[in-house]
């Protein structure tokens, strides 16, 4: 119950904050505390036994994707953790229940409550299910493939300056949604000079600017990458990239 419970119930129901931290009226930040540390030991060693050939580097980068605050609150989502979190009434009603960084803290509170439950072995079978799985593989044929682990906004820098095509700019094109929910679409247009507006490569969208701006720099990279023939023309032959018309919606 307590890795459930942020800290707006607690003080909801102790003002003075001199309350005994039991399983009624504790919040889960000192779990969150423990989860955070355990969840990343049992993702370091789950890829440092899966994959033998990373080098720290590797290693270190995959993990901290995995362990990110994004990805363990499309973890919470994915399992609908926010429907059973404990909150002041002020607080659910503000929507916050569905804010990714109280998902997020709130699954590594999960976490240290099942390794105070139960030890490792429960945290191991739980990250192996949720927290590792298509996301690691994914993960890993980016390493592979030489991009960016998840910072496409970088990787297609890096590819447009290598072939000399101009530089990636993006320009928030929609805003919608009430200020807990939040929806963005953000466009990624390659400008090859000053002045000019440049060729439309892709549109994303995100819950925030900054997600949504990822998710269109890795549209961009994946029609790049379709037309890769085309990669010594990009500025002649971008016109061939349209928008796919459910980036509109």
């Amino acid at each position: 119950m307590r890795a459930l419970t942020h800290r707006s119930l607690a003080n909801e129901k102790n003002p003075s904050g001199k309350h005994e931290e039991t399983a009624e009226t504790g919040d889960n930040e000192r779990l969150e505390f423990l989860g955070d540390a355990v969840l990343g030991l049992v993702v370091a060693e789950a890829l440092f036994e899966a994959h033998p050939e990373w080098h720290e580097g590797a290693l270190t980068r995959v993990r901290a994707q995995l362990v990110s605050r994004q990805h363990m609150a499309e973890v919470a989502t994915a399992l609908g953790l926010g429907r059973y979190l404990r909150l002041s009434k002020g607080e659910d009603r503000s929507g916050l229940r569905n804010k990714g960084t109280v998902l997020s803290n709130s699954m590594e509170a999960v976490m240290g409550a099942l390794f105070r439950d139960g030890g490792l072995e429960p945290v191991r079978e739980f990250v192996c299910r949720w927290v590792m799985g298509e996301a690691a593989e994914h993960l890993a044929e980016e390493l592979r493939s030489g991009a960016a682990l998840g910072n496409y906004k970088s990787a297609l820098q890096e590819q447009l300056q290598a072939t000399g095509a101009g530089t990636p700019v993006y320009r928030v094109k929609s805003e919608s949604g009430p200020d807990h929910r939040k929806r963005f679409i953000v466009e990624v247009r390659l400008k090859p000079a000053a002045g000019e507006p440049g060729t439309p490569l892709a549109r994303g969208k995100g819950s925030t600017k900054k997600h949504a701006e990822q998710d269109a720099a890795r549209m961009a990279l994946e029609r790049l990458a379709a037309k890769s023939a085309l990669l010594p023309e990009l500025d002649a032959e971008l016109e061939f990239l349209p928008f796919a018309a459910q980036d509109e919606e």
